[in-house]
């Protein structure tokens, strides 16, 4: 706890620390008092009952024996932790040096609404107790937002319009780094496939890790099972939260490395923290990996693998295949913001707003053509193109782009496309018989331009997954 800190509304609050060994401890806030007595190795904990949102500063105050602590400028509203690699460390500066029209978010005045803490520690060899460099919660003041995380600020800042409370993300991530370091070590003893990962990396066979199939690069000791975790996750639970953001996965497609399994590990991952903040219900809303280059093969097994992983249960995805860039960190972070805001608002907030685009659901061979059904798709679909920050233009006289059928053999023939109602009906001449179908499965594919109605664009697919080719790029 510091200075300036958001507290979440509406559940019972935990506020831990030490003292001397045995002695008793109170917390005085909002107009209740909760005393405990610390454990022999002075570890104290108390549960306050759940508070309101509330937008005006107040102090905490927390007592033992002779020692005080005031902790000031507090609110009550709601929490979010954020965390994955650089695209989610990505700051709202670095973002407008590339897309001038994100500058007026940069330069607005300063509000009392949204408020950050980052989380920087060094990686752990054993979970944390407590963070080791206690920084400060952060106000939102021009100067600060400059070195916020884009996806977050953008995320806050949609849900505040809509909620009007106070909005708190704890950030930590960590630029370059695979999902594994993020794992709690425990997952990996739970799950089969991660077993073998777990005992790699501590015989440090790094190389025959790196070989393993959904093996992993570990680069450094960050890369190790569950050190990022230690140090940026476990020092902050039971710290109470709403959910979770996650925005990683190009440290697990990259060159050398294998994205098969990353589903796998994203289960491991969400039930991981789950479980580490003793809540098994918490949601947590992630972002599909974007266009990158025609290249990157690893990028689309890992984007198939993340739509997959929507089968975890209070999960959301925000896809991110229309936002083309020209390196592997795109700058319009706005719009991935607002689409992760929208599946909050959407699912954690029961708001009626449209918070995805149509998703694969089944495809069935009719004759020459395969029939594609999605979910999300009532609102019916639309061609479209996407340019900047601007809302996805109609362009219904465009073909669908990047829709392939396999024939019987699994050889993959571009083909034409064409919407018909809630459905896609896919045909080429040469593919008589087809056994598949896929869309924008390539690293870059250029103006994939299948959306909703509602203006949200379709996530990549392919509809039989041992026919997506995947080759290690070394």
């Amino acid at each position: 706890m510091t200075d300036n800190a958001v507290l979440q509304q509406g559940v019972p609050l935990p506020v831990w620390g030490t003292t001397t060994a045995r002695e008793n401890v109170s917390v005085r806030f909002a107009g209740q008092t909760k005393t405990a007595r610390a454990t022999d190795d002075g570890a104290w904990r108390v549960e306050l009952s759940p508070l309101k949102a509330d937008g005006t500063g107040a102090t905490m105050v927390v007592e033992s024996g002779e020692d005080r602590q005031e902790f000031r400028n507090l609110l009550v509203g709601e929490v979010w932790y954020a965390s994955g690699q650089s695209n989610m460390q990505m700051t709202l500066d670095a973002c407008a040096r590339k897309l001038p029209a994100i500058g007026e978010s940069v330069d607005a005045g300063p509000t009392d609404h949204l408020r950050w803490l980052r989380i920087d520690e060094p990686d752990s060899p054993q979970p944390l107790a407590r963070r080791q460099t206690a920084t400060p919660w952060q106000l939102d003041h021009p100067d600060n937002r400059r070195k916020v995380s884009a996806v977050a600020y953008f995320f806050a800042r949609e849900l505040h319009k809509t909620l009007d409370v106070p909005i708190g993300i704890i950030e930590g991530s960590w630029g370059g780094k695979p999902i594994e370091g993020f794992i709690p070590r425990f997952q990996f003893e739970q799950q089969e496939p991660l077993r073998a990962i777990l005992s790699l990396a501590e015989q440090d066979r790094l190389g025959a890790l790196a070989a393993l199939e959904g093996g992993v690069v570990v680069r450094n000791t960050a890369g190790m099972p569950g050190r990022i975790f230690n140090a940026r996750v476990a020092p902050i639970t039971p710290y109470a939260v709403r959910g979770f953001l996650w925005y990683q996965g190009e440290s697990n497609a990259g060159r050398g490395e294998d994205p098969r399994h990353y589903r796998i590990k994203m289960r491991a991952l969400v039930e991981g923290w789950r479980q580490a903040w003793g809540q098994p219900e918490l949601p947590i809303y992630f972002v599909q990996l974007p266009a990158f280059n025609n290249e990157a093969t690893g990028w689309v097994r890992l984007r198939e693998e993340q739509r997959r992983s929507l089968d975890i249960k209070q999960t959301g995805m925000a896809v991110a295949i229309d936002l083309r860039d020209d390196d592997i960190h795109p700058a319009n972070k706005l719009d991935v913001g607002k689409r992760l805001a929208n599946w909050a608002l959407a699912k954690t907030y029961g708001k009626n707003i449209p918070f995805s685009g149509p998703l694969f659901l089944s495809a069935n061979g009719d004759g020459d053509s395969m029939r594609v059904q999605f979910e999300h798709a009532d609102s019916g679909l639309m061609v479209a193109r996407k340019e900047g920050i601007a809302a996805p233009k109609p362009t219904p006289d465009t073909p669908l782009a990047h829709f392939e059928l396999a024939d019987q053999d699994g050889n993959w023939y571009p083909a034409q496309a064409m919407i018909e109602g809630a459905e896609v009906v896919v045909r080429n001449p040469r593919v008589r018989d087809p056994q598949a179908v896929r869309y924008a499965c390539s690293g870059a594919p250029q103006n994939a331009n299948l959306y909703s109605r509602t203006g949200l664009p379709a996530s990549p697919f392919c509809s039989d997954l041992q026919l997506l080719p995947w080759e290690s790029q070394k």
